[in-house]
């Protein structure tokens, strides 16, 4: 059986300023990258047209191309980790496996049982850090916690950001890739999936939109925000470079970038937040949960045309504006007195740029669950955000043509009764 060390891709899909393949490079020889389609996860997705693995799948074929004018190429297997590396260690000779840490739940618990596995044959299981600028953990406060407020967290950051030569790594030595005929492709079919009709944008976020982000990116009919959700999500792009772009372009976008960690070291800290209240007082709120109400709002059919465009933007494209993600959580979790861990879900099945620590931190914030919540008190009126952002109706317009005429919905509630309400049964519950 012939040596090699493995490379295991995961929320890392690229080949340059890759932190665990640069260093399995620098410091072993016949490096053969792989990439496990987790059936753990898949098979919980209930759309088998999830535009999602085909992204995956399509980043990963043009890695595994360029490894092969390399001399080597990727090893793709499709099954439960545990097992792939059962079967892994049965037909190579593996000196070691590479990886970049990830800080969900589901992942720490996966690559413990992997470590042990490979603990058991004696292969070490080296990790390091690169989907995160600072890891949960470097950033403390003066007691040594976690911070559980955004903006002395955000100035930390930026301290040690400015402290820290945050660098993009040099060219990886290429020449130490195990050298292999091309290895099998997969399709979208071996995986038990189909094509999908969504397009996601590419990665190449146009500098003028990260330089205007902050003027530009509470209007949901221009094209202001950069759309990279989607590539920080699965690695396609490097955290370091966008920082240091962001850094040097715009406060407000490198902001949004600090956020992403603040809510993915709050999770690793709080695991529970993926079901409960991260403050637990507000698990006691008596949600109404109507399923009918539920579903006017998946469908964007509640009557407010700001929430209906942004649910409709979701469904047709697995997206929806930042500012109106807020609208529509704020709308769900208040006007409609339904928990935030069903619209949470929606979210999670809907989006492709889903990320659960940010998701989760970003519908707790709108239920003034979580950290840096929006007090209960405070209730979006989604006239007056129309009013604001909208307000020549050019984005509701593009999603609802139906509005003004007979056929648009009546509201499914009345604003200020709505607000009223809302405020009562969180204070009653919290009392």
């Amino acid at each position: 059986m012939k040596k090699i060390t493995l490379f295991w891709f995961r929320r890392d899909l690229r080949l340059e300023d890759n932190t665990g393949l640069f260093y399995a490079l620098q410091q072993e020889k016949d490096i053969l990258p792989v990439f496990i389609f987790d059936s753990h996860i898949l098979d919980k997705l209930e759309d088998k047209e999830d535009a999602r693995v085909e992204f995956i799948l399509n980043q990963l074929l043009g890695i595994k191309e360029k490894l092969e004018q390399k001399g080597s190429s990727l090893l793709i297997r499709h099954g439960k980790p545990e097992n792939v590396y059962s079967a892994l260690v049965e037909e190579f000779d593996i000196q070691a496996v590479y990886t970049n840490r990830d800080y969900e739940p589901y992942a720490k618990e996966r690559d413990q049982k992997i470590e042990k596995l490979l603990k058991s044959k004696n292969i070490p299981f080296l990790t390091f850090k690169d989907q995160m600028i600072f890891e949960p953990g470097e950033i403390l406060n003066g007691s040594g916690e976690f911070y559980k407020v955004f903006t002395p967290f955000s100035k930390s950051w930026l301290e040690k950001f400015k402290q820290n030569s945050i660098q993009p790594l040099e060219e990886a030595n290429w020449k130490n890739l195990f050298q292999t005929s091309a290895l099998p492709k997969v399709s979208l079919e071996d995986l038990g999936f189909q094509k999908t009709q969504i397009e996601i944008p590419s990665k190449l976020a146009d500098q003028e939109i990260i330089r205007h982000y902050d003027k530009t990116r509470n209007f949901p009919a221009i094209d202001g925000t950069s759309r990279l959700g989607i590539h920080l999500r699965f690695g396609t792009i490097s955290i370091r470079k966008l920082a240091l772009k962001a850094f040097k372009l715009n406060e407000t976008f490198l902001n949004e970038l600090i956020w992403r960690e603040f809510y993915m070291m709050i999770l690793a800290f709080n695991p529970q937040v993926i079901d409960k209240a991260f403050k637990p007082a507000y698990d006691r709120i008596p949600w109404r949960n109507n399923e009918q109400e539920f579903e006017a709002w998946c469908e964007g059919k509640t009557g407010y045309p700001i929430v209906d465009a942004g649910m409709r933007e979701l469904n047709s494209t697995g997206y929806m504006h930042n500012r109106v993600r807020m609208i529509v959580a704020s709308f769900l979790t208040k006007h409609l007195l339904i928990d935030w861990r069903w619209g949470e879900r929606y979210f999670a099945k809907k989006l492709l740029d889903f990320e659960l620590a940010s998701n989760n931190g970003g519908w707790q914030w709108a239920a003034g669950t979580g950290t840096d919540a929006q007090p209960y008190f405070r209730v979006f009126n989604p006239d007056s955000q129309t009013e604001k952002f909208d307000k020549d109706l050019k984005y509701i317009k593009k999603w609802v043509p139906e509005i003004g005429t007979s056929s648009y919905p009546k509201p499914i509630v009345d604003h200020k009764f709505a607000r009223q309400r809302a405020i009562d049964t969180y204070k009653k519950a919290l009392e």
